[in-house]
């Protein structure tokens, strides 16, 4: 009789947490909350009757049991990467395309249309991915992001238009306004991205100690969320609020400004894929079209 394995959430759930550290890096891997890592943590200790981890200070130890189960988890897992990666280049119209889930659900999501009338011959397989990327993109033919070099040594990087964030607030908010009012308004904020605020206040001119922080949310998602119901004040990229402006739902009275960094499409150094280079060439031409989004104006010609 083949033994009965733990819930395969709970085993990524544990092996998340002992590859980085800590719930909270495993929750924003995961794209799920904190309390939903530790449930399954509980759940999969309650299923071997073994504690896989003790309490040291503020922070986790493996236990030798969690160490033992840690390598097979380790082990396992890479394996299923490897083997699905394979099989996924076995289907050479399918690109794997990794990206942050915000920028997914507010940004590629809405243009997947647009994309499938563009690029008939390209199929995407999206990927949410959190809590940054390897250096050997596990499991991807690419990753669209939002990032600053230096690039990792592995990665061959194609930028697609410099990054520009701005605060946006909801119509409830005066139409324009100095950016010494941020410093009388509750400013919302990410875990994934704490220096948002004070990088933005330093630009221009206002001392970041005196900003006045209200609501923190684990995902950008969220954090735009709040904003549309008024509750604060936000900060994020152009692109990705982009529709909201141009419908009125949000407002943007103190503009937006370069941030240094870049929307990249990273793959694997050394490798050429024309799926690639079509792809980066199209979200260049979508990022260039402005706040109107999917445009339908001409797409570039697809390099050979």
């Amino acid at each position: 009789m083949v033994s009965r394995l733990p819930p395969l959430n709970a085993l990524r759930a544990f092996e998340a947490t002992a590859r980085l550290g800590g719930v909270s890096p495993a929750a924003r891997e995961l794209h799920v909350t904190h309390g939903a890592v530790s449930r399954q943590i509980r759940l999969l200790e309650a299923d071997l009757g073994l504690a896989l981890f003790s309490r040291e200070g503020r922070g986790l130890r493996l236990t030798s049991a969690g160490r033992q189960l840690q390598e097979a988890a380790a082990a396992a897992f890479s394996r299923l990467q490897e083997t699905t990666l394979r099989l996924r280049r076995d289907t050479p119209s399918t690109l794997v395309l990794g990206c942050p889930g915000s920028l997914l659900a507010r940004w590629m999501i809405p243009r997947l249309e647009q994309l499938g009338r563009d690029l008939p011959g390209l199929t995407l397989h999206l990927a949410a991915q959190e809590g940054g990327f390897d250096t050997d993109l596990t499991g991807l033919d690419a990753a669209l992001l939002l990032a600053e070099a230096p690039w990792p040594a592995g990665w061959q990087v194609r930028e697609l238009a410099p990054e520009r964030i701005g605060p946006v607030v909801s119509p409830r908010h005066p139409a324009s306004a100095s950016p010494d009012r941020l410093l009388e308004e509750p400013l919302l904020h990410t875990a994934s991205r704490p220096q948002a605020w004070p990088a933005w206040a330093t630009r221009h001119g206002i001392d970041p100690t005196r900003l006045r922080y209200g609501g923190g949310f684990e995902h950008l998602y969220y954090l735009l969320e709040a904003a549309l119901a008024g509750i604060g004040v936000a900060i994020a990229p152009e692109p990705l609020v982009a529709a909201d402006l141009e419908a009125g739902r949000l407002l943007a009275p103190w503009g937006f400004s370069a941030t240094g960094g870049a929307w990249i499409l990273a793959s694997r150094r050394g490798t050429t894929d024309s799926r690639v280079d079509r792809l980066g060439d199209w979200l260049e031409h979508q990022l260039a079209a402005g706040p109107s989004g999917p445009a339908n104006t001409p797409v570039p010609a697809a390099r050979d």
